[in-house]
């Protein structure tokens, strides 16, 4: 384990992690549809949303003895599970750095079921098309404009909050919830 910048946050890095895996408990906050997509294998889904919902879980592994580490695609979502779970009463548990990204690209173990687009990205797709359309718009309706205008204030405040409404928004939608059988 490492510290990464804030002094109160440690990291694991994915090699240190891959060769622990069966000694530590794995808690992955993306959506359900991205843990579906693609995760470690022997992770459980705490989606970031619902977190508070499952302090008692998390509590109980850590009340147990084991070691607990946040996962989510890029490190930015297990930041804010690690503070929620702080602000209910746990320790600052370890974060993977880097994410299920730094993981796959160390090679890490994963199980794939369906291949979907993580949140990160849908949100990319959903504003430039609602950016280019409404520009389009704008040429027969001047005041469409403003929509685009909108979405770039969106994207301005999702970068300087760290939180993404049109990300919590999709993040309800059926694509990013688990396969019903």
């Amino acid at each position: 384990m490492s510290d990464t910048t804030a002094a109160t946050t440690v990291c694991v890095d994915p090699r240190t992690l891959h060769d622990r895996l069966d000694d530590v408990e794995i808690i992955d906050v993306r959506t359900p549809g991205e843990f579906e997509s693609v995760r470690v294998p022997t992770a459980k889904n705490l989606p970031l949303d619902e977190l508070e919902r499952h302090v008692d879980h998390v509590r109980s592994a850590v009340d147990e003895g084991r070691e607990v580490v946040l996962v989510c695609r890029s490190g930015n979502r297990a930041h804010q599970a690690q503070d929620k779970l702080v602000e209910a009463g746990l320790p600052r548990l370890p974060i993977l750095e880097g994410g299920m990204l730094a993981w796959q690209a160390d090679d890490g173990p994963v199980v794939q079921d369906v291949i979907r687009w993580d949140l990160e990205r849908q949100v990319r797709f959903v504003a430039g098309s609602i950016v280019l359309l409404a520009i389009l718009v704008s040429i027969v309706y001047p005041p469409a404009r403003y929509v685009a205008g909108f979405i770039g204030l969106g994207q301005v405040v999702a970068a300087w909050t760290n939180t993404c409404a049109m990300g919590m928004l999709l993040s309800k939608l059926p694509y990013n919830r688990p396969r019903t059988a």
